[in-house]
């Protein structure tokens, strides 16, 4: 096998195909995918994504995602932006102190 130049990052579950409704849990399980991400990709909306996961999850699963969704304010792309806006100010403001 050819080496790359970057390394190859090895991930204990690795990315399922776009199509399948394995990615959409993937990505809704995943910080850095939002909402609108996974609309533009596959059409389901966040209320969809919800009723997949409620399906596919065990129960305490289900439950603990929402609450992690609710709790982490970047699984909205709006949020996100301003999320890692304030964490840039955070780093540089570390640098110059």
């Amino acid at each position: 096998m050819k080496k790359s130049k970057s390394p190859e990052t090895r991930v204990k579950n690795p990315e399922p195909k776009l199509g399948s409704p394995d990615w959409v849990i993937w990505a809704a399980w995943a910080d850095r995918i939002t909402f609108e991400e996974i609309k533009e990709k596959t059409g389901k909306t966040e209320s969809d994504v919800i009723k997949l996961m409620r399906r596919s999850l065990k129960a305490s699963s289900f439950r603990l995602w929402r609450e992690r969704v609710k709790r982490k304010s970047i699984k909205h792309r709006k949020k996100f932006i301003l999320e890692r806006k304030n964490l840039k100010r955070k780093i540089n403001k570390k640098e110059f102190i």
